[in-house]
């Protein structure tokens, strides 16, 4: 077992790759009661189209977070009645690049390690519990459709991106779902669920020692085929957005409005990836965060509310930025926004906002490290594109204010944005 610490948050990592493959990842936290633990495969919605084991294969769109949803029902049981009993909180979700099985407990951590690694890896799919899935499955897409908080972010994707299925619901449509078979989930199951396309990482109130040994002697147990080698296949993504605008109605209280950028720097990982990852939030910081004069000013106007957000995803194929919230004038608040980034863009970040911003994004990151539920999910989120999380801390210290410049203009230029906007039918509609 190897053992690293990173002494600037005072953290130490247990891992170990076992012979199926699996990396096993394990924190302990001294003076925490709770363990939080996640299985996770590096597979989602977007992985669609893929060769594995020399044979080339598309399922419909949705099937990952159908496979989720099933691995949870057994022939005899529901697993979710297996944690219940040992004192756990269970739970999973399907992203556009992982799924991720997990639980929490104060007690029986053993007993609960074991059910989620054996419930996760022995599927059991029949035709007839397939079917029924459709039905609860079909209920879960219609009520995402009635979400306007949902809506207007996946409308905002599908105007960014013209070819890449992050532009395609998680959950995929009726109509897809309707073509899932149990061969299909079987196929699916046997290309990604493979140990070595998975990470385990438990933090807590754990023995390293011990708890490595219980997941050795559990994975022991079990017999895996070799390792199939996996190719994904995605379309070619144009460089430019696929509409700059779009407008959806749904009765809501006040307009929602999601303003996003699509990145052009694309192909990286590692250290690079995750240094662009954080510079890109910093420079949203500075230009939109509670602190800068430009918030202050759209929240005592009243163009903005609390639910005023913003945030960048980085991924090695696709990434994007998006910022916005509640308000009562989409157009006039996408105009301000507008109007600002041009300012900054013409007379850069100042030292000062630069500084600030930094010190905070510095402190929020070691507040959130008091959360096993943050390090666990973002853990596993950054081992699978190549770096650590506890890198985070001194790639933030080495960013400049010229890298923050340099990032500004790279990223937020007006040729790669994308507006969404969900408002009720009888608000009156404004061309920008």
């Amino acid at each position: 077992m190897q053992v690293t610490t990173f002494e600037q948050v005072n953290e130490t990592i247990y891992h170990e790759k076992l012979p199926n493959g699996l990396r096993v990842y394990l924190l302990p936290k001294t003076g925490f009661s709770k363990t939080y633990a996640v299985f996770t495969t590096r597979y989602g919605s977007i992985d669609s189209h893929f060769r594995a084991g020399g044979e080339e294969t598309i399922v419909p769109d949705g099937i990952a977070h159908f496979l989720e949803h099933k691995l949870f029902e057994k022939k005899d049981r529901d697993v979710f009645q297996d944690f219940s009993r040992n004192g756990a909180s269970s739970n999973a979700f399907t992203s556009f690049n992982r799924t991720a099985y997990l639980f929490s407990s104060t007690e029986q951590v053993v007993e609960n390690l074991n059910t989620l690694l054996d419930f996760v890896q022995d599927p059991y799919f029949s035709d007839q519990s397939v079917e029924k899935e459709k039905g609860i499955i079909g209920q879960e897409i219609q009520m995402y459709d009635d979400n306007p908080d949902w809506k207007v972010y996946m409308n905002l994707l599908k105007a960014l991106y013209q070819k890449h299925p992050v532009r395609i619901e998680i959950a995929g449509t009726i109509e897809s779902i309707s073509r899932i078979t149990k061969e299909a989930l079987y196929r699916c199951y046997e290309t990604f669920y493979h140990p070595g396309n998975m990470l385990l990482f438990v933090v807590g109130a754990i023995d390293p020692e011990q708890i490595m040994q219980v997941i050795r002697d559990n994975q022991a147990r079990k017999q895996f085929p070799p390792v199939p080698r996996i190719e994904r296949f995605f379309p070619e993504e144009p460089g430019e957005v696929g509409m700059k605008r779009i407008e959806h109605h749904l009765p809501v209280g006040l307009p929602k409005c999601l303003i996003g950028y699509k990145e052009t720097n694309l192909g990286l990982t590692g250290q690079a990836l995750l240094k662009q990852e954080l510079t890109t939030k910093l420079v949203l910081e500075i230009l939109f965060g509670t602190s800068s004069v430009l918030y202050q000013k759209l929240y005592d106007s009243g163009l903005i509310t609390e639910s005023f957000d913003f945030d960048y995803t980085a991924e090695t194929a696709y990434a994007y930025s998006l910022l916005g919230g509640d308000t009562p004038d989409p157009d006039e608040l996408v105009k301000v926004l507008n109007g600002e980034v041009e300012r900054i863009l013409e007379q850069g970040i100042s030292t000062e906002d630069f500084e600030r911003s930094r010190r905070k994004k510095i402190g929020q990151f070691l507040r959130a490290l008091n959360s096993v539920e943050y390090i666990a999910n973002q853990f596993t989120s950054y081992k699978f594109n190549e770096t650590d999380l506890f890198d985070v801390l001194p790639v933030l210290e080495s960013i400049t204010l010229d890298d923050a410049n340099r990032r500004l203009r790279e990223h937020f230029q007006p040729e790669q944005q994308a507006v969404s906007i969900v408002r009720s039918a009888s608000t009156k509609e404004q061309p920008f």
